[in-house]
């Protein structure tokens, strides 16, 4: 038997690189029996005379939808223009990779669109997120990108029509991805990736997916959704299950009167908890059960 990575998956056919090579194969059938389901970026063992995934290795974290595990980096591409930028939704992203224990990376894209008046938004929204220790990138600065990501396996995520396909195609020409136009009625794009895929370009995997627009937070704790907000940490409360709400003697509130703390992310984290209250929102990632 061979050892491999699942880089390519439609229907039930799973395509496994094993070192330079790739094999077509099929599951066992006793995947099925025992509940289990290989996707992309799965560490496999497979008979390579009868193109067979024989056995399935431990995952380190997985990504529910898109399907896919093993990552380094969740490359989060926000769009500044067409579609609009949206901070709860970046703030969402952000959230759900870091409780996937995943390292988000930020890529702001359509930069070269913006209006004088409107880089200097960006540039504020730039200096917000670097505050918080993330790494942040733009489509005007994509070598540096590149550099930081040498050697990683990286999950794009993002709104339809952000951009996360033209990027791999700036990165490398050669992989002739297929992009689509924005609707202006929507203020969306069209979807263009139809499954999950690695592409390899300048020694980074990265892993191509559908585009998604809502996340959902039902499955997260108020407290765990809490404790992905990294800049809650450096203050202390007078209770320790404080929500940062509306109780007596909070920090946070405090820090945010006082602008140590960005109102709209202070005003994310309030919707993410009311969703994760009502369940108003669509399932997209979960935490490894590894």
């Amino acid at each position: 038997m061979l050892k491999g990575q699942i880089i390519k998956n439609i229907s039930n056919l799973y395509t496994v690189l094993v070192a330079d090579k790739t094999y077509d194969c099929i599951p066992r059938g006793k995947f099925r029996k025992e509940n289990k389901t290989p996707i992309v970026g799965d560490y496999c063992q497979i008979d390579e005379q009868n193109n067979y995934i024989m056995e399935l290795l431990p995952r380190k974290n997985e990504l529910k939808r898109p399907s896919v595990c093993n990552i380094d980096y969740v490359l989060i591409v926000t769009s500044m223009k067409k579609p609009a930028y949206s901070s709860l939704l970046l703030d969402k992203e952000i959230s759900l990779a870091l409780l996937s224990k995943m390292k988000p990376v930020l890529y702001f894209s359509k930069i070269d669109l913006l209006n004088e008046e409107e880089k200097q938004e960006y540039q504020s929204i730039k200096k917000l997120y670097r505050n918080l220790h993330l790494p942040v990138y733009d489509n005007e600065h994509i070598k540096n990108l590149i550099s930081f990501l040498k050697g990683s396996l990286v999950v794009l995520t993002g709104q339809t029509g952000a951009g996360k396909s033209t990027l791999l195609n700036k990165i490398d020409a050669n992989l002739n991805i297929l992009t689509g136009e924005i609707s202006k009625a929507l203020n969306r794009g069209k979807h263009t990736t139809r499954h999950t895929e690695i592409y390899f370009a300048k020694n980074i995997a990265f892993c191509d997916t559908p585009g998604f627009s809502s996340l959902d937070l039902k499955e997260y704790t108020k407290e765990e959704i809490r404790s992905s907000f990294m800049e809650f940490k450096k203050y202390s409360c007078k209770f320790q299950d404080c929500l940062h709400l509306k109780e007596f003697g909070c920090a946070i509130k405090e820090a945010l009167e006082a602008g140590q703390i960005a109102k709209s992310r202070y005003q994310s984290y309030q919707k993410m908890l009311e969703e994760s209250n009502n369940g108003n929102s669509r399932i997209i990632l979960k935490k490894s059960s590894k």
